[in-house]
């Protein structure tokens, strides 16, 4: 049986850790300065490349500059390499959005309103407010911890991350203190509505983002990775407000780390106050400090761990998408609605249709099975196939039943063990990996599960 990860570590802190240094131990951040000198002299929001990873020789980030970024297509985190020195004395932002207002039968609600707090990069979004002319109940939160919308005029619930958001039937934690793989966190849950109104929109879940320098990095500054607050009301009316997202993750990776006064955080957001229902407030977020010799000062807001610099970057991560269905391509960045399908198939169309599942770095000759699940109803038989290819790049078919007249998600999983020749050894907090899950589902990016041998479960989410 999977036992879930213990956390152990106060959620605020002030950390000053003294450690000998050896001058022949040095870390190599993998950064190969093709981006160069990162020096902005004023606030900036830099555009994720499609990798998230950014290679800078140094970066000097001074006092009073705030540094933020826009998402990119596959929502990664952020990743900043250095070659050389890393100054920090300003800030950097990843924090999750606010959850929008709602809307009262003063000013009422319309199909198109859509209040969800957007994730920071690598995070997860809100769930939107319940819409009157739709559902009462508000939208879960998005991610491995979303928070839990209530049924009917519930109350909805916090983003969890490394500590449960405030719910009384909060999400699972995920994540590891050791934040390999990086991963952000989980969005709010939408607030209830009456007809006609819209509830608070969910704060989105904090981001993600890893720093990391083969020379000094000097932390004077801020790094904010905080989730969003839950949505508002525009006035005292009886819908409920959003609830507040979790925390996101921050990693720090240096030969050596040295500076004071500067502050981490990665906290939950609040929900907005309260109603008609009462919202719950995001969890902690994780918080990673690496270094040879680390004579920090550093407040730390989330569930914090220190240890010598280790691998940047996670062995490439299984992945698996659902490609095709009926031949209709799926889009590369799919939406995942209700009101809106990725895939819209003729009304002529009959059962079985062929469903194509593509994956990355998983063992070919591996079995696949994708089951369906209608709107209403439960789900179909689900069907097995095999991955034929290679371990970079294999390919699985199977006819699957779909159910006329309503909207259909069609979820794929894959089960390995890891050997050698499949990418092992692999290890999470000292412990050896040996069973991966992976499941994807129209709309969604990949979930992978790295259970331990210890039976310690690693949820985590591209």
């Amino acid at each position: 049986m999977m036992r879930s990860l213990q956390h152990v570590m106060a959620g605020l802190a002030l950390v000053t850790c003294l450690a000998s240094f050896a001058a022949a131990q040095t870390f190599d951040s993998g950064s190969t300065g093709v981006d160069g000198a990162f020096a902005p002299t004023a606030n900036v929001t830099l555009a994720l490349p499609p990798s998230g990873v950014f290679n800078f020789t140094t970066i000097t980030i001074p006092l009073g500059v705030t540094v933020t970024f826009t998402r990119n297509a596959t929502n990664t985190p952020v990743t900043m390499l250095a070659q050389g020195n890393v100054v920090i004395g300003g800030t950097i932002d990843v924090s999750g959005a606010h959850g929008g207002l709602g809307k009262s039968q003063r000013f009422p609600a319309t199909l198109v309103d859509h209040n969800a707090g957007a994730g920071g990069p690598g995070g997860f979004d809100g769930g939107r407010g319940g819409n009157g002319l739709l559902s009462f109940a508000g939208g879960s939160g998005l991610g491995p911890g979303g928070g839990t919308a209530g049924g009917g005029l519930g109350d909805p619930g916090g983003g969890s991350f490394a500590t449960a958001g405030g719910h009384e039937e909060a999400p699972a934690t995920y994540g590891s203190a050791a934040l390999l793989p990086l991963i952000g966190g989980s969005g709010g849950a939408g607030g209830a509505s009456f007809p006609n109104a819209t509830g608070g929109g969910g704060g989105g879940g904090g981001g993600a983002i890893v720093v990391a320098t083969s020379g000094r990095l000097t932390f004077t500054g801020r790094i904010v990775a905080n989730g969003g607050n839950g949505g508002s009301l525009p006035e005292n009316f009886p819908p409920g407000v959003g609830a507040g997202g979790s925390g996101g993750a921050v990693r720090l990776v240096a030969t050596d780390l040295v500076g004071s006064g500067g502050r981490i955080e990665a906290g939950g957001g609040l929900p907005a106050g309260t109603s008609f229902a009462s919202a719950g407030q995001g969890g902690l977020g994780w918080i990673r400090l690496e270094a040879f010799r680390n004579v920090a000062s550093i407040t730390l807001t989330g569930i914090s761990s220190s240890a010598q610099p280790t691998s940047v970057r996670f062995p490439e991560e299984p992945t698996l998408r659902i490609a095709s269905i009926a031949g209709v391509t799926v889009p590369a960045v799919p939406v995942a609605s209700y009101l809106k399908p990725d895939v819209v198939l003729p009304y002529a169309t009959t059962s079985p249709v062929a469903v194509v599942v593509q994956a990355a770095n998983i063992p070919p000759g591996t079995p696949v099975t994708v089951s369906v699940k209608g709107r209403t109803g439960g789900p179909t038989p689900a069907v097995t196939a095999t991955l034929a290819g290679t371990q970079a790049a294999s390919v699985a078919e199977v006819n699957v039943m779909l159910q006329k007249k309503e909207s259909s998600v069609i979820l794929a999983t894959a089960s390995f063990t890891i050997t050698a020749a499949s990418g092992g050894p692999v290890f999470v907090d000292g412990e050896v990996v040996e069973h991966v899950h992976v499941a994807a589902a129209v709309g969604g990016r990949s979930q992978v599960t790295y259970v331990t041998r210890s039976g310690r479960a690693l949820v985590v989410a591209r």
